[in-house]
């Protein structure tokens, strides 16, 4: 149940880092591939060099590959997928405890055991089947069919699979931030495929500034298509979206990767795009995906219900083309204008 298809575009302002007046605000910029997409960091490190920073970042990379990545054949969650272990480490066991908390949060419409439809439904590295057979996958979906006991998981049937895409891309930001703190940087933003953690503020002394595209179906741009841009100095942040990863089926269906896990199908309403502000990236990247599987309506009525969430929504409008817009309380505050 992958969300974060979308790119978030990173607007570090027109200047130089490492060229900046103020020593103070000479900022370290450190690229690489990470998690199947790329990586980036902008921090004002001090005594490390940017090898020594990618070197860090790698080992990170390694360790969430080896542990949860669902196209790696030899990580901890594809040898649990496929019975020959039920030994979890901690990262599993954290990914699962807050996935299992939003899940009861939203009724069940967020759920990582969704791995058998997502695949069926030619995600996640696999081929559509051409009349996948949903009420015989849904048997093995439900976070209540799986759950942990000490150091292992538990299965109820040994068919029911997990697949974290929905949250550990977030939860490997928020490693990396910690990284780049041990480091000593005190100001800094770092983003993994478009999902992003920052603190403190970008080299002109201001909030980090981040774009959310345009929800149109296809964009495949870096960001020429922004809708809004946000201004914060603390936390994570995630957009989730099905404007990317999707297609059409052979009767002209749109079939999008996030996946209701109560009907089996894509989660499509009047809601193209989520942006979650919170405390921690992999909590950002679950709410996105839950509010995104549960609907404009749902999605709305539970904002309203607690208006502690940061989210900006948009949604279709009434004429093709035309987008409306919502922002919670405490989100509006967190809007640019400009």
């Amino acid at each position: 149940m992958k969300t974060n298809i979308f790119r978030i575009l990173f607007l570090f302002v027109t200047l130089a880092f490492a060229s900046c007046d103020n020593t103070q605000n000479s900022y370290m910029i450190v690229e690489g591939p990470m998690l199947g997409t790329r990586m980036r960091i902008a921090a004002d490190i001090k005594g490390l060099s940017q090898q020594e920073v990618f070197v860090r970042a790698m080992k990170i990379d390694r360790a969430m590959k080896s542990s949860m990545s669902i196209f790696e054949e030899g990580s901890l969650l594809n040898r649990i997928n496929r019975n020959e272990t039920d030994s979890i480490d901690k990262h599993i066991r954290f990914n699962f405890l807050l996935a299992d908390s939003i899940s009861s949060l939203s009724a069940g419409r967020y759920d990582v055991t969704v791995k058998p439809l997502v695949e069926a439904w030619g995600f996640a590295g696999k081929h559509s089947l051409p009349d996948p057979n949903i009420d015989s996958l849904l048997q093995f979906v439900g976070h209540d069919k799986i759950r942990i006991e000490g150091d292992r998981i538990v299965k109820q049937d040994p068919r029911v699979q997990l697949d974290f895409n929905s949250v550990a891309k977030g939860y490997t930001v928020d490693l990396l931030a910690n990284m780049v703190e041990e480091c000593g940087a005190q100001n800094y933003l770092v983003e993994i495929g478009g999902e992003i953690r920052c603190k403190g503020h970008n080299p002109r002394g201001e909030g980090w500034r981040i774009g959310v595209e345009t929800p149109f179906e296809g964009n495949q741009t870096n960001g020429e298509y922004l809708q809004r841009r946000i201004r914060f100095t603390e936390g994570g942040m995630a957009t989730s979206g099905n404007y990317r990863r999707c297609y059409r089926d052979k009767a002209g269906n749109l079939v999008a990767h996030t996946i209701n896990p109560q009907t089996g199908r894509s989660a499509l309403s009047r809601l193209l795009s989520v942006t979650v502000v919170a405390k921690t990236c992999a909590e950002a990247d679950a709410l996105g995906t839950m509010f995104l599987a549960m609907g404009a309506d749902d999605a709305l009525r539970m904002v309203s219900a607690h208006p502690r969430y940061n989210v900006y929504f948009i949604l279709a409008g009434s004429e093709e083309g035309k987008y409306e817009e919502f922002a919670s309380e405490s989100m509006k505050n967190l809007l640019m204008e400009d």
